[in-house]
């Protein structure tokens, strides 16, 4: 009789409301507040009964009756009972002692004392399969994913909360491959609070296993299916896989073809043959884009952009921009194609600018045709691009307006854990090109541009990043250009750093060759390197979504390997992850120039 009592209570389902606010202090009672909780226990224990005790809506009642708060006491032990164990403590000794008022402007005053005892651990758990998944070969590497990531093994203490999640991350497992209907057929968490031990059991159910069928499109007026399959690429008669709908979803919100995009498979058709949902909502075929924007580099930013997503007689999209800060003032357009079966688009762009590089105002042209396929993980261009520009000013000639044709291939390769707020991960970048100058001398050269970012955990939990630890943070760059020593090249070929995303404290592209008379000009050699320490703010114990950081940049230019100098900038910064993506705040110290200078930036792209 006793042991199912002991059920009884174990297998109690104590509706908790995390959102609910937190009583008010004990110690500063409410005017005519019928009684005074004061809670003596183990800080979790203390802070769930002040939070959700029953006892507490009670407190305002200025008629409540000595009578009546004792059988709310009596009701109230009962009730810490049941959300104790919610912590896995199954044997707690509570005691309740209420002291009446001493006079009529004094409120009386409960207390609550709980000694929670041991907390109950694992002891056994049993995890069993029904359905087709017990019999299909096929399955066998799903079933023994859900065994081994099971996240209440035996010796870890049992709590509801770690009971729920391991039975909700069981069948998330269970339905994101193949079994889309799974569900938990049975469960048990059998408590002995006299040894402390739980054996827990669950039995999952599969359902049948799903294939993949056709694609059922809703949804479009402007756009064909034919753009849809190729943003979709979901191969058909494959065994159903959630990841697939969700970078085929990924990629139809992305092309920016559609504000929205919803992919499932139809769980009422043939398991056989299911066929695939997907809901769309087009963007719309023409807008205008104002935006107002600020950066410590290049102060306030205004800029007007007008998309075309359909050019009548092309059917490619369109795009205009023109932007405006005190740095860079720029206007361009550009033309892209829609993807083709591999993802790969036409594009065709030309831009004139004007900016501040280095010492020198530049004005510049470009013009580039090619390729692009844009991918989660990797994006591939190759591009003819023409450059037209005033050349980087040396010390032995002044500056002339120089002209280059190349051929050009990039690509980025990212393995982040998360996007745009990564906590692990790695991404690489190269640009490769080569061309000659153009006009009355015409002179090879090749381009090459390479960088890496890493973000190295401090911490793990199991495989997990353990983001209290914090991380740090690697960035490296280097970029060459080889070509003969007296040839005339654009300047937006060359390189320059400083600023916000290279070496802060310094101004944007304030770190270049050194000129006579301390003018900067850009060089044909770069190195670029930082190291950032970084480690989440947490609040009353609790992770919030700000960071803190400590880093040193160092970064050169110059226009011969041997007269590399790195130029140095150390700081300390906050990182707050924000609704657009992550705001960074820095304020660094170049060590060459002397002088402090602050970084905003908001954004995270590799």
């Amino acid at each position: 009789m006793c042991l199912l009592l002991v059920h009884a209570v174990a297998h109690a389902q104590v509706p908790i409301e995390p959102s609910a606010a937190p009583a008010p202090a004990a110690s500063v009672p409410a005017p005519g507040a019928a009684f005074v909780l004061d809670v003596d226990a183990p800080n979790d224990v203390k802070q769930l009964l002040e939070r959700h005790l029953e006892l507490q809506r009670y407190r305002e009642l200025t008629d409540l009756s000595d009578d009546e708060l004792e059988r709310l006491l009596d009701t109230a032990r009962v009730d810490a009972q049941k959300l104790i164990a919610t912590l896995g403590y199954f044997a707690p000794a509570i005691t309740i002692v209420s002291t009446p008022s001493s006079d009529m402007a004094t409120p009386r005053r409960v207390s609550i004392q709980v000694n929670p005892g041991e907390p109950v651990q694992v002891n056994q758990v049993l995890l069993r399969f029904s359905g087709p998944i017990t019999t299909d070969p096929q399955a066998a590497a799903q079933r023994r994913l859900i065994e081994d990531s099971w996240s209440l093994p035996v010796g870890n203490r049992f709590t509801q909360s770690r009971w729920d999640a391991a039975k909700q991350l069981a069948l998330r497992q269970l339905t994101s491959e193949r079994y889309p209907t799974g569900s938990i057929e049975t469960t048990l968490a059998d408590i002995d609070p006299q040894t402390q031990h739980a054996r827990l059991e669950i039995t999952l159910a599969s359902g049948p296993a799903y294939h993949l069928g056709a694609l059922e499109i809703s949804g479009l007026s402007h756009f064909d299916e034919t753009l849809v399959h190729r943003l979709a690429r979901i191969p058909g008669g494959v065994a159903y896989d959630q990841k697939l709908l969700i970078e085929a979803q990924q990629r139809l919100t992305g092309s920016g073809f559609f504000d929205s995009a919803f992919v499932s498979v139809d769980t009422t058709s043939d398991p056989a043959n299911a066929k695939i949902l997907v809901t769309l909502r087009e963007a719309k075929l023409q807008k205008i884009v104002l935006g107002v924007g600020f950066s410590t580099d290049g102060g306030a930013r205004l800029s007007a952009e007008h998309l075309h997503n359909l050019v009548p007689g092309l059917g490619w999209r369109a795009a205009s921009k023109l932007s405006v800060d005190r740095e860079t003032q720029s206007i361009g357009a550009s033309l892209l194609a829609p993807p083709n079966s591999a993802l790969w688009r036409w594009n065709t762009s030309v831009m004139v600018v004007h900016q501040n590089s280095g010492s020198f105002d530049i004005n510049s042209q470009r013009w580039s045709a090619g390729a692009s396929q844009e991918g989660t993980r990797i994006d591939r261009s190759y591009y003819l691009q023409y450059d037209r520009a005033d050349s980087a000013t040396t010390d032995e000639a002044a500056a002339v307006l120089a002209q280059t044709l190349s051929v050009n291939y990039s690509f980025t390769l990212r393995n982040f854990d998360a996007l745009p707020f990564p906590s692990s991960g790695w991404a690489w970048g190269a640009e490769v090109g080569g061309g000659s100058t153009l006009g009355t001398e015409r002179d090879p050269y090749a381009r090459l541009l390479t960088r890496w970012h890493q973000f190295f955990p401090l911490g793990q939990d199991g495989n997990t990043p353990n983001l209290r630890a914090g991380r740090l943070v690697i960035r490296a760059q280097l970029g060459a250009v080889l070509a003969k020593e007296d040839v005339a090249l654009p300047a937006t070929q060359l390189f320059l750093t400083g600023g916000d995303n290279s070496v802060r404290g310094y101004g944007l592209r304030e770190i270049g060759t050194e000129l006579q008379g301390d003018q900067v000009s850009a060089g044909r050699y770069m190195t670029l390197g930082s190291v950032e320490w970084q480690r989440p703010i947490t609040y009353k114990g609790l992770l919030t979504d700000w960071e803190g950081a400590l880093f040193v940049d160092a970064g050169a230019v110059a226009d011969k390997p041997s007269e590399l100098r790195a130029q140095v900038g150390v700081g300390a910064g906050v990182r707050w992850k924000s609704p657009v993506g992550p705001l960074q705040v820095d304020l660094a110290y170049g060590l060459d120039v002397q002088r402090f200078r602050l970084h905003l930036n908001v954004g995270f792209v590799f």
